[in-house]
């Protein structure tokens, strides 16, 4: 008879911690504090069903309204001042949440799953702290943004380079002897009423200067002239006729080098070894027509020579560092005084 009388009390004190824990989990029929209208039913604050439609709802908020509002309120029996505010609240509350239809969705979904505790509250307070500015306008004004910016950057670049080009002694000759056949810098010297000052002079003869190198020299890389195209609005809106163009140009190139076996011809050789060298178009069309010459004689866009060419750049790199005085003063301060030394050397 010992061990069933102690098995019935481990089994009463099981229940009791049970029924205790109880206490703490939220009840499944009740409805939460502190979500749309608290233990109130929105319903029955309005006085409407379930089945209303959104014009009976909102019939019945303002008839409500009118009897609650403070601006209005005059004496209600049992009702003072401040309890017709909190009244007021109350129906305005429920009216929000019954007006929106994904709202009333989410509303009749917790009444129908009082013992979704949790989830209830991810859904009321995902939907009150979502930005109220469509998300799409959002990212829309940030790609115009940026693409200004970007555009603006790139024509400060390009003027930049301009500007530095006119001061270098090869492309001001240059662009004074084309003035000059033009017949554009005889203009700068008229005489008479029209004649101007030496300043005035030497602007506009820099500026002609300035328009001809812009004209007649061919600016490539990091500093070439911007266009709309390369804006990121534009590639996002070409985007889908890039990548119909990427996918035609990829099977014809298969079926040309790969299934026919042509021969490659310079468009297609320098393409190839561009990629073997990792570089960009823009950083690629930088490089001089006599830099191209020699990669398409040493041939590198065959992956053997590339990888022969490319073990010569580095131990040519390799040796300019070494006779470097300023790579080897690098190297001595490593040695002597370098990161991992604690010196006390005055300066």
């Amino acid at each position: 008879m010992a061990a069933p009388m102690e098995t019935g009390r481990h089994f009463g004190q099981w229940i009791g911690i049970l029924f205790f824990l109880g206490g703490f989990i939220p009840s499944a029929t009740a409805l939460i504090e502190g979500l749309y209208c608290g233990t109130e039913i929105c319903y029955d604050v309005l006085g409407v069903p379930r089945e209303a439609v959104k014009s009976d709802i909102g019939r019945a908020y303002r008839q409500l309204a009118r009897k609650y509002h403070p601006d209005r309120f005059s004496s209600l029996a049992g009702e003072t001042r401040e309890s017709a505010h909190q009244h007021f609240l109350l129906i305005a509350t429920a009216y929000e949440t019954l007006k929106d239809e994904d709202s009333r969705r989410d509303y009749d979904y917790m009444l129908d799953h009082p013992e979704e505790y949790y989830s209830h509250y991810y859904t009321y307070y995902r939907r009150r702290l979502a930005p109220k500015v469509d998300v799409r306008i959002v990212i829309l004004v940030t790609v115009v943004a940026i693409s200004i910016f970007q555009y603006y950057s790139w024509w400060a670049s390009y003027t930049e380079a301009i500007a530095y080009l006119s001061t270098v002694p090869k492309y001001r000759i240059q662009a004074t002897e084309i003035a000059k056949q033009l017949g554009l810098l005889n203009k700068t010297k008229e005489k008479g009423k029209n004649r101007r000052s030496k300043e005035e002079i030497r602007e506009q003869e820099e500026e002609i200067i300035r328009d001809i190198i812009k004209n007649k020299i061919d600016i490539k890389g990091g500093y070439q002239k911007p266009k709309i195209l390369d804006i990121l609005l534009c590639k996002i809106v070409l985007f889908p006729y890039c990548l119909c163009a990427y996918v035609v140009w990829y099977c014809k190139w298969t079926y040309r080098f790969t299934i026919c076996r042509e021969e490659y011809g310079d468009e297609e050789k320098l393409y190839i070894i561009r990629k073997n060298m990792n570089m960009s178009q823009s950083q690629f069309d930088s490089l001089e027509e006599e830099q191209r010459d020699t990669l398409l004689e040493r041939q590198l866009w065959i992956k053997d020579n590339y990888e022969v060419y490319k073990e010569e750049q580095e131990e040519e790199m390799k040796t300019k560092m070494a006779l470097d005085p300023r790579w080897k003063r690098y190297r001595r301060w490593m040695k002597n005084e370098g990161p991992g030394r604690l010196t006390f050397i005055d300066d």
